[in-house]
């Protein structure tokens, strides 16, 4: 039994004619007369009786049919459903980001489903790498946005680079380094440096371009992994932070020597194998818009 033959039922039902039937159905008149003989035969009953030149519903026929409609219609509201997920226009979506993502890609991605995808559910969760690759891990998360140098290498991840962005040193416009040519490091160490936690390679990178003092344990005063909560302590203070030159554009970037020459390298996490959300190419092209140095 398929819906192929269920929906040629109805329509024989509809009309009583095999003739009319087999012309909307697009069908040669045989062809729909042995859909209609092989559903009986697998049913073990006759569907139809034929009156005169109508073809008129048994008892048996009449039950059929009514639960022929529900199954097909079922069948295409199924159907629907999947393409309205194909489009992200109904369903959940549940993405983790990490602080500097977060702070450049979530309120563009709230507001994307807000106005083009009104009838659908997302959930962006925040919080360390190490948590929010548990949780896609546990399929509480659908995929995450990081610093993928932050990530460890795993099989089971599948990892896509889209976007590098500048680090650097910032502070507010009235701060004491704010107008200085050249400032070296040792000049940063008089003030509260904040961070996000770092990554292992990026603290490689800073005790090559510092030497000891540049190891993020030595060097951050202020950590959270809230980037806009430290930007706001800098905006107010004469706090120091690193971190990406987009993520706070009214901030001056301090002309630190050595030169840091350091950028993050964000991207998509999943898991390998697993089917992509169907919201997931939407934050791509978001990221792609978004996600980029200010010129």
């Amino acid at each position: 039994m398929t819906l192929v033959q269920l929906k040629h039922l109805i329509e024989l039902a509809n009309s009583g004619s095999f003739s009319q039937s087999a012309l909307k159905l697009h069908l040669t008149q045989p062809a729909l007369s042995r859909s209609i003989k092989a559903l009986e035969g697998e049913l073990g009953q006759p569907l139809f009786d034929r009156i005169g030149r109508k073809n008129e519903l048994t008892p048996f026929g009449q039950h059929v049919v009514q639960r022929a409609r529900v199954l097909v219609d079922e069948a295409n509201e199924l159907r629907l459903t999947s393409l309205q997920l194909q489009k992200g226009e109904i369903g959940q979506f549940r993405v983790g980001m990490g602080s500097g993502p977060g702070a450049m890609l979530m309120t563009p991605l709230l507001m994307l489903m807000a106005r083009e995808h009104p009838q659908g559910h997302i959930d962006i969760s925040r919080g360390s790498t190490a948590l929010l690759v548990q949780a896609l891990r546990d399929r509480t998360l659908d995929a995450l946005v990081l610093d993928i140098r932050s990530l460890q290498p795993a099989t089971d991840l599948k990892v896509e680079a889209l976007q590098e962005m500048k680090g650097t040193f910032m502070c507010r416009k009235q701060h004491p380094l704010a107008k200085k040519r050249s400032v070296s490091f040792e000049m940063l160490l008089d003030y509260p440096i904040a961070s996000t936690p770092l990554s292992d390679e990026v603290a490689r990178m800073l005790m090559e371009r510092f030497g000891p003092r540049g190891h993020p344990d030595q060097l951050v005063n202020l950590r959270c992994e809230e980037i806009s909560s430290l930007i706001e302590v800098v905006r107010h203070s004469d706090a120091v932070v690193l971190a990406i030159r987009a993520s706070a554009p009214d901030l001056v970037e301090l002309p630190v020597t050595p030169a840091l020459n350091g950028n993050a390298r964000f991207g998509l996490v999943t898991i390998a194998g697993r089917t992509e959300a169907p919201l997931l190419p939407k934050v791509r092209a978001l990221m792609e818009t978004i996600m980029k140095d200010p010129n």
